[in-house]
């Protein structure tokens, strides 16, 4: 668990000389090198991202990145990919999908590097504790963000009514969401999209409740009875008109392009903080971010940090001291930094953090401000996500939210599915 008062101390041992000459045969070795680099994102993640890897191949000399991305279908590629035993040397997880990576070995333990090849002296206190896997480090984590609630400012000024703040309630929200619906009065636009199917909300939702997505045991953490709560609450929401219904919800992918606030048909999103920025570039309304809805005052926030991507070496990689070099750079180097903005969230770099900030446009700014303002909120990362997990999400908690939304299950029935489904995916 991260414990934010805890500083990480650079564990390297060596000498300038000794770091000097592991440097050199380190290029040495790297003449005429390779690396494959895969991920997913918006045009502007790829025109960063390959913007790091030709700052890497001038700093090293003979070595090429080669840089490979997707979109929808990276999952299913990444999977095929793991299987022939052809994964990149590097590539990109989320933290829904990064545990099962690493308990099939998938991504290697990095724990040989810390300290020496990757510098961790100047990353934030706690932050490799976000991506270990059965007490191992299977990846570095790029950026930190936090779950977070975007809305249009103006169509909030127009309306009257009370903007959301940080301590908006569940039930005031839902009340806001109605009455601004009303407001709008456009066919095919209302307040909010419906997010019964985005585990990152239901996962705040949870810890609000001090119940966990997962145990450490990798089982599920919650009840029945919790999810028919949770699915109650969008389902009488719907009714009333305060968010979207299920057609709208059943193209909202959980990406930013189709998210109901960038497709035109809401005023409120949901989402990550650092995909602020990403959700501006497209929305034509002000945008503003504030933390999500709270049960109440007395309760946990639910806000957590957690590495918005995190970088993985394969297992099988031909590579991976380079291959360490690189996820080094693309951390702990100014230059990268400056080249990569918030884009993938807040810098897990410090100085890296400090060195942007003077940059990046004032949309971009905002994310740095909203992770720095919640710092006395947050609570304990949640358990390791289990293997299974993702193919929860994607075979149970999604599929059963689309159920309810198209009227299939009641919220109790869509409750106990949820937890039969879990319990065979999970196995317990």
């Amino acid at each position: 668990m991260i414990n934010r008062r805890q500083i990480l101390l650079n564990g390297a041992m060596l000498g300038a000389g000794a770091i000097a000459s592991l440097s050199g045969l380190a290029t040495a070795a790297a003449q005429e090198a390779r690396l494959r680099l895969y991920w997913w994102g918006t045009p502007d993640r790829l025109k960063r991202t390959q913007g790091v890897s030709e700052l890497f191949s001038q700093k090293h000399a003979g070595v090429t990145v080669n840089a490979e991305t997707a979109g929808s279908d990276y999952w299913t590629k990444l999977t095929t990919m793991m299987a022939g035993g052809n994964l990149p040397d590097i590539f990109q997880l989320e933290p829904g999908t990064f545990a099962d990576y690493g308990r099939r070995n998938a991504a290697m333990p990095l724990d040989q590097y810390l300290g020496k090849t990757i510098r961790t002296d100047r990353l934030a206190p706690g932050a490799l504790d976000l991506v270990r896997v059965d007490g191992k480090v299977r990846g570095v984590p790029i950026a930190v963000n936090a779950c977070a609630m975007l809305y249009d400012t103006d169509v909030f000024t127009k309306s009257g009514l009370k903007p959301p703040s940080d301590d908006t309630t569940w039930d005031e929200f839902a009340k806001t969401c109605v009455e601004l619906t009303k407001f709008i009065g456009k066919d095919n636009v209302w307040a909010v999209g419906n997010c019964s199917h985005y585990n990152s909300v239901f996962t705040a939702w949870l810890k609000q409740r001090d119940k966990a997505m997962f145990t450490e045991e990798g089982h599920l953490g919650f009840t029945a009875e919790d999810a028919t709560e949770w699915y109650e609450y969008w389902n009488v929401l719907a009714k009333q008109g305060g968010c979207t219904p299920a057609e709208i919800q059943a193209m909202d992918k959980r990406l930013v392009e189709t998210n109901p606030l960038t497709t035109g048909n809401a005023a409120i999103a949901l989402t990550y903080s650092n995909l602020l920025p990403a959700y501006q570039a497209v929305y034509k309304g002000p945008l503003e971010i504030v933390a999500p809805p709270i049960k109440d005052a007395k309760s946990p926030t639910g806000l957590f940090y957690r590495p918005a991507l995190i970088w993985s070496i394969a297992s099988t990689s031909k590579n991976p001291d380079l291959a360490a070099e690189f996820l080094d750079f693309f951390i702990n180097d100014r230059d990268a930094g400056k080249t990569l903005g918030i884009e993938r969230g807040v810098p897990i770099n410090l100085d890296v953090q400090q060195a942007i900030t003077p940059d990046i446009n004032a949309m971009a700014k905002k994310t740095v401000d909203f992770i720095n303002a919640i710092a006395g909120r947050v609570g304990s990362y949640p358990p390791p996500i289990p293997l299974g997990a993702a193919e929860f999400d994607t075979r149970a908690f999604m599929p059963v939210a689309q159920k309810l939304a198209f009227g299939n299950l009641t919220p109790a029935e869509a409750g106990k599915e949820l937890i039969a489904q879990g319990k065979r995916i999970l196995k317990g």
